[in-house]
Parts: structure tokens; sequence; C-alpha cells
């Protein structure tokens, strides 16, 4: 017998049951020999909104659970933005560790905050697909964690499934938008349900500042907590710290 797959590092992620990206972005981006992606599946609306979001916290140990019983994580994730804005990342992380206590825990957001202060970046252009109830919580969450948020954009959506589908053209372009203001540093796109990962590169080239999205920095938060830490630059500047 040897190691394995995850050898170097085992990885899981709680997705949502309505997610349509975060799985496709994550084969591309966890291409590295020895780290093992695994996946469980949490119950959940599409309709994204405080209340619904909320009702996740009750299925998240279970659903942790599941992923490779028996056999140590070295971290565990929560694909959900704007569900560890409304339940709050300690309680997202208590319930992670109910069912794995020794794993190192993210989300999203997570990610996104520790992505910015690696980069030194103080103010971000926020995009969202969420309805304002939602922004509103948003933006004060990471505000409360020390990054300005002067400048917000929304696609106003409040389906997960339409979320999904909001085309690559119409978030490169609103990202520019965004990210041309001068009183920005990065540009953060929040949702895991959004495709962004493989255009970020092109998009920092483009603006000529740094841009990340859900599931962009909670795999490179998640990378970097399993203790792999080389530079892979073809994902964008955040992959190079």
């Amino acid at each position: 017998m040897d190691r394995g797959i995850a050898h170097r590092a085992a990885i899981g992620v709680i997705v949502l049951a309505t997610d349509q990206t975060i799985e496709h972005e994550y084969r591309k981006i966890f291409q590295i020999d020895g780290v093992a992606l695994y996946q469980s599946r949490i119950a959940n609306s599409a309709e994204i909104n405080p209340t619904t979001l909320a009702k996740m916290e009750h299925g998240m140990t279970e659903a942790a659970a599941v992923i490779r019983p028996g056999v140590p994580m070295d971290v565990v994730a929560y694909g959900c933005t704007s569900g560890t804005v409304v339940i709050g990342e300690e309680n997202v992380f208590r319930r992670i560790h109910e069912a794995w206590p020794e794993a190192k825990c993210t989300t999203p957001i997570t990610g996104a905050i520790a992505g910015f202060k690696a980069m030194g970046v103080k103010r971000i252009a926020l995009l969202t697909p969420y309805i304002d109830s939602v922004n509103r919580l948003f933006r004060k969450f990471v505000q409360d964690r020390g990054i300005e948020v002067p400048v917000i954009g929304s696609f106003n959506h409040e389906n997960d499934n339409d979320v999904a589908r909001i085309s690559g053209d119409s978030i490169r372009r609103a990202a520019l938008e965004l990210g041309k203001h001068p009183a920005v540093d990065a540009v953060f796109v929040s949702c895991t349900s959004i495709r962004l990962a493989e255009t970020a590169k092109a998009l920092e080239a483009e603006l000529g500042k740094p841009v990340t999205s859900s599931n962009h920095a909670m795999a490179w938060h998640a990378l970097r907590l399993a203790g792999i830490t080389e530079p892979m630059p073809q994902w964008g500047r955040l992959y190079t710290v």
C-alpha cells in the first residue's frame, strides 16, 4: 500500500445542492499531483436571501461528515459565500469541526479576506449576483475585517439557478467597469455559482489590478492551509503569494 492520491493533501468541499460551477472550476485548479479533492452536497433553497441561507447551518455537520469518513482530512471548506456571511465564520467552522475536529477550515469569503491581506489589498470593488439585503450584510462583513468596499455592483438575482447562467462576458464587463474605479485596489466577484477562475488572469492583465472570486479565492486558501505553497501564476496574482 501507498498513501493514495492524497499523499500531499486531502481537501474536502461542502457544495450547495444548487451549485453548478464550483466543481467545474475546482477540477481545473486542483490538477496537482498528490492533492486530492473530495466533495459532498448540502441541501439548500435556490432562493438566495438571509432566511434561506441561515437554514443551511443545520445540515452542515452531516454534509461534512460524509466526506471520506474515517480517513483524516487536511482542510474542509464550506462552499457558500453569502451563507458564510449570514451564518458567521465561527458558526461554520464549529459545525465543520463537529465532524472533523482536526481539519483546517475555510470558506469563500475567508479565503478572499486572507488573499487580500496577503496581497496588501485594502479597498475592493465588490461584484455580486445578490439582492440588496444580502449585499448590505456582505459589505459590513468585509469592512468589519479591515477591507474597505467603496464600490459595489450587483446583477440582482435571487435564484441560484439563474446566477450560474450569468454569461462570462457580462461578468467580465462588470468586473472591469467596477475595477477601473480609482478608489479600489482589487476586484472580488462573489458567489460560487459565478464563473471567473479561468479568466481571472486575463482580467488582471486588462485591468492592472488583482481579480479574484469565491471559488478562486477559496481554492487558493485551501491549498495554502494544506501546505501547498508552490506558485501557480497561470491562475493569477493571488496564486503567486
